[in-house]
């Protein structure tokens, strides 16, 4: 196209106006980061922390969260209620411009509104309603009940185009009646048009819910279902807050010492932190800004470990647990083991995306840095035999890895004098992709020679590698870090690192991962499920960053094959559940027969690429880090060593089922 033509084909007619809500609309994205269950779960969270905004500023004490029968969900406080009167800026009722305009809200006024809050923008109402099918608030203040609806309707106009009204008032504010209760309720069905899938999931917002109370001690955080297949409710109170976290947390792990707590401010910035070593081998820090997880962590999270290791290297040379000639020990060695929450409060923290994953705000590392750095000087002192058990441990941590680094040095350069000759590192069970690409490239980490046959046979060579293991990977919770690494670790595991390409420990780089993607592919059998958790375990242990980063996959082969012959050969379709296989068997109809898959061995390598590898049709669960403290639990009780946590998980969770012959 010439550059005439292209002018042509471009002009103010290509321009779009989005107005009101229409943008969040149009990009959710932007805005709530996924149209998936995270981005749908993501709309209570919003609510929620309007509640949690009260109860931060000091008037609320009680959140109720409802999923009725429908999929509306409802949330409610007894806060102060929204204000009812008329916005001076839009000259309509103020919880109208709350639920409709973009940017509007307590946290930008100053005064009685909200200084410490987790609704930093302004949007979260706003862009609620305008993702929902429908919205509707109730005010209870000034002993009146106040109720507003808004909808979201949409019609075709004559030219053809859509026209969509988004979030819109549907009635005006109305007094229903009269209380003597103070709060807001908000109800509301997220629309199906966006989210395709409303089933809003229980586990999830009880988490959510549980690590909440945790953060804010002494709040009541109810949870209901009504749902009938799955009705339950729950309670969550936590009277000595973040310190009762970790005791939780460290629940079936074997703890050094009692939990360590500190609560404080300094510069305007709440600090709080409570930490307790175990003996595992990995770092485990949780991290919150005004309640609100940062997942992807931040400056309050440097301003704490800066302190953290500071302090220790300080108080080591200076009681002679480190030499003169001693070099300082890392920050990696000092955390080995350590459970630890970190839960600030602070005035307008600057996040670096409306989902609020990473702080920004230079000032909370200052004051985090500097209120830790002395809460740790004084706790040292007064703690000798705990101040020397975290240092003799980074000592032995120190010296377990360069032991480690010393023999896979040795491993890499078999030809030095007096070295005998290595086997090379990568197994001859990897089979690389053609092109070296990380942005696309994905590895399909698969169980069996069979299955790895398929695989390799069926997929994409430009793109797509393919590790077969040899057996099942250690179970790495059980491991100390020199028994799953190095020399004296487990071969499949050395095999994994050695092809990620990220290194491990210290010497962890995500940005030197060679894939986009790491898809584990195990059969649909107990063995499959246990390798696939047990590969899950090493990912969260000692790669999660790859998780926060979304690089880690579970491939979802087909359970069964429903097909008949037909004309032309055989008619086929696939089913992953047996809802799917009903339907197929009534599609295909009469004469129809069904393989039950037991094994990815027994698909053909087309039939692996048609159903699992290929981008275009394949299913993938994407592992992520959204509940960090439950995942932590978790692999702690049911990988762990102890057995009773694990037994009594087992009786509370599983359901058995006898089949008679």
């Amino acid at each position: 196209m010439s550059q005439q033509n292209a002018s042509v084909a471009y002009n103010e007619e290509d321009i779009r106006v989005l107005k009101g809500l229409t943008a969040v609309r149009v990009r959710p994205g932007m805005y709530i980061g996924s149209t998936g269950s995270r981005g749908l779960h993501h709309l209570v969270w919003e609510i929620i922390d309007n509640s949690k905004d009260e109860v931060l500023a000091g008037h609320c004490n009680t959140i109720k969260v409802n999923i009725h029968k429908n999929n509306s969900i409802t949330v409610e406080d007894n806060g102060r209620g929204i204000p009812t009167g008329i916005n001076k800026d839009e000259g309509i009722p103020t919880p109208t411009v709350v639920f409709t305009v973009l940017h509007a809200g307590g946290k930008f006024g100053g005064g009685s509104g909200y200084k410490k809050s987790g609704g930093l923008h302004g949007v979260g109402a706003s862009v609620v309603n305008a993702l929902s099918e429908w919205l509707e608030v109730e005010i209870y203040r000034d002993g009146n009940i106040y109720k507003q609806r808004f909808e979201y309707k949409e019609q075709i106009q004559p030219d053809g185009t859509l026209d969509q009204q988004v979030g819109i008032a549907v009635t005006g504010l109305e007094v229903v009646g009269n209380t003597r209760r103070h709060g807001t309720r908000v109800t509301f069905k997220p629309d199906a048009k966006v989210f395709g899938n409303l089933s809003i999931q229980y586990e999830v917002l009880r988490e959510r819910m549980k690590d909440t109370a945790f953060l804010m001690k002494g709040v009541t955080f109810h949870l209901i279902d009504e749902r009938e297949e799955n009705k339950q409710e729950e309670t969550f109170h936590y009277a000595e807050g973040i310190k009762a976290f970790i005791d939780y947390l460290n629940d079936g792990k074997y703890t050094l010492h009692p939990t360590v707590y500190f609560e404080g401010e300094k510069d305007n910035v709440e600090v709080e932190l409570a930490f307790q070593y175990n003996d595992n081998t990995s770092e485990n820090l949780l991290s919150y800004v005004n309640t609100i997880p940062t997942i992807d962590e931040g400056t309050h999270v440097s301003g704490f470990r800066n302190a953290f290791t500071k302090v220790l290297n300080d108080y080591a040379r200076k009681n002679g647990l480190l030499k003169k000639n001693d070099k300082n020990l890392s920050g990696n060695d000092y955390r080995e083991g350590l459970m630890a929450v970190l839960s600030i409060r602070m005035e307008d923290p600057q996040f670096e995306s409306q989902t609020k994953e990473k702080l920004g705000s230079e000032e909370a590392r200052s004051a985090v840095e500097s209120y830790i750095g002395d809460q740790m000087n004084y706790f040292l002192e007064e703690n000798p035999d705990i101040a020397r058990l975290i240092i003799d441990r980074a000592i032995e941590s120190r010296k377990i890895k360069e032991e480690i680094k010393k023999a896979a040095e040795a491993l890499r350069n078999p030809n030095k004098k007096g070295k005998k000759k290595a086997k090379r590192t990568i197994s001859e069970k990897y089979t690389p992709p053609s092109k070296k690409d990380a942005d696309r490239n994905e590895l399909f980490i698969v169980e069996g020679d069979s299955a790895g046959g398929s695989a390799i046979n069926g997929r994409d060579r430009n793109f797509q590698a393919v590790l077969s293991l040899r057996g099942k990977p250690i179970n790495v919770e059980k491991k100390k870090i020199y028994e799953v690494i190095g020399p004296n670790g487990n071969e499949e595991i050395n095999t994994i690192v050695e092809v990620l390409g990220t290194g491990i420990g210290d010497d962890f780089n995500a940005n030197h991962c060679s894939f986009d993607k790491i898809v584990v592919m195990t059969d649909a059998d107990y063995d499959g499920s246990h390798i696939q958790i047990l590969l899950l375990t090493l990912f969260y242990r000692y790669f999660p960053e790859l998780i926060k980063r979304g690089k880690v996959f579970i491939a979802q082969p087909p359970l069964y094959k429903v097909y008949k012959q037909g004309k032309k050969g055989q008619d086929i379709i696939y089913a992953w559940t047996e809802e799917e296989r009903m339907e197929g068997m009534k599609k295909l109809g009469k004469q129809v027969e069904i393989q039950r898959y037991k094994g990815l061995g027994e698909m053909n390598a087309e039939q692996l690429w048609d159903t699992t590898m290929n981008p275009a049709t394949r299913k993938l669960i994407q592992v992520d880090l959204a509940e960090a403290a439950e995942a932590e639990r978790i692999v702690t009780i049911l990988m762990g060593d102890k057995v009773p946590p694990r037994r009594d998980w087992i009786e509370r969770n599983v359901k058995f089922v006898v089949e008679e012959e």
